[in-house]
């Protein structure tokens, strides 16, 4: 990992969020591409656990953008996540994600969406001491702890499997 000084638009809008949110991050640009849990994970030396994904579904419902912080460890279950957001879940294309977060899927980041947008933490990431969430890109990544991503994300936490 490097720190990198230019960075990419994407990067620097999450830096200015987490800056907005009091969340005090440092990014890091990984040497190889981190597009899943497992290369993250690889990628920072961390647990597959403490990766968080940031994946984003459309309410079936309300049409609007729904931002999951999960676990690299979990799957997601539809069913479970619906029954404790009240709005069932679909999977949008990745010109929804783009639209809706500015980032590209592989890279979206917990917060710095362009829009606002409704976000949920997998209450499995609290467990864990630090966790390590995509910056923008799929090569830039920051550690944080979870109760303070949360904050920030102003996440509510549920089960999501």
């Amino acid at each position: 990992m490097t720190d990198q000084p230019g960075r990419p638009d994407a990067v620097r809008r999450v830096e200015i969020a987490a800056l907005a949110a009091s969340l005090p991050i440092r990014v890091v640009e990984t040497k190889t591409i981190a597009r899943t849990a497992a290369e993250a994970a690889v990628a920072v030396s961390a647990e597959v656990g403490q990766i968080v994904k940031s994946l984003v579904f459309r309410g079936k419902a309300s049409g609007e953008a729904v931002l999951l912080l999960v676990s690299g460890a979990n799957r997601v279950d539809e069913a479970a996540v619906a029954a404790e957001i009240g709005e069932a879940l679909e999977r949008p294309d990745a010109a929804f994600v783009r639209e809706a977060t500015g980032f590209a899927i592989g890279g979206v980041a917990p917060l710095g969406s362009l829009h606002p947008i409704r976000t949920f933490m997998d209450r499995d990431l609290l467990a864990f001491d630090a966790v390590w969430a995509a910056a923008g890109t799929p090569f830039h990544v920051f550690e944080t702890t979870p109760e303070a991503l949360r904050i920030a994300a102003d996440a509510a936490v549920i089960a999501v499997r």
